[in-house]
Parts: C-alpha cells; sequence; structure tokens
C-alpha cells in the first residue's frame, strides 16, 4: 500500500479536527473553559498518541458541578 505525504497529512487534520470536537463537548461538561479544551485538542490530534490520550483524561474527569460554574464566573449562588 503507497501512502503519500498528503494523505498522511489530511488524516491528520481529520483527526484534529475530531478532537477539537470531542474536547469541546467534553470541555462543557467537565471544565469552565470549553474553547481551551478544543484548541488543545486540535493540537493533541496532531501527535497521535496524544490524541486520544487527550480525549480519555477529559471524559473521565469529574464534572463541574453548577455551584462551581457560578463561583468561577462570579455570580452568587
Amino acid at each position: 500500500m503507497n501512502l503519500n505525504a498528503t494523505l498522511i497529512g489530511q488524516i491528520a487534520f481529520a483527526l484534529s479536527i475530531l478532537c477539537a470536537v470531542a474536547g469541546y463537548v467534553l470541555g462543557k461538561r467537565k471544565t469552565n473553559n470549553p474553547k481551551l479544551m478544543a484548541v488543545l485538542g486540535f493540537i493533541f490530534g496532531f501527535i497521535p498518541p496524544l490524541g486520544p490520550i487527550f480525549i480519555l483524561v477529559l471524559a473521565l474527569k469529574k464534572d463541574v458541578s453548577k455551584a462551581d460554574e457560578s463561583i468561577a464566573v462570579g455570580n452568587k449562588a
């Protein structure tokens, strides 16, 4: 099977997009800043072992409660 650099680059970019979307979705539930998790997922998606590890760690993280979110934003509950 012949793989050229263009195909490998396209696969890496597709995996980075997938890690970014998964990072954003999980980041909404698990952290207070999902946009940062999406950016980190995109960056880690280019490095094959780090992308799945990032998603796994984020998936195993405890959910952020609503009280924690209101304190982080500055609202009093």
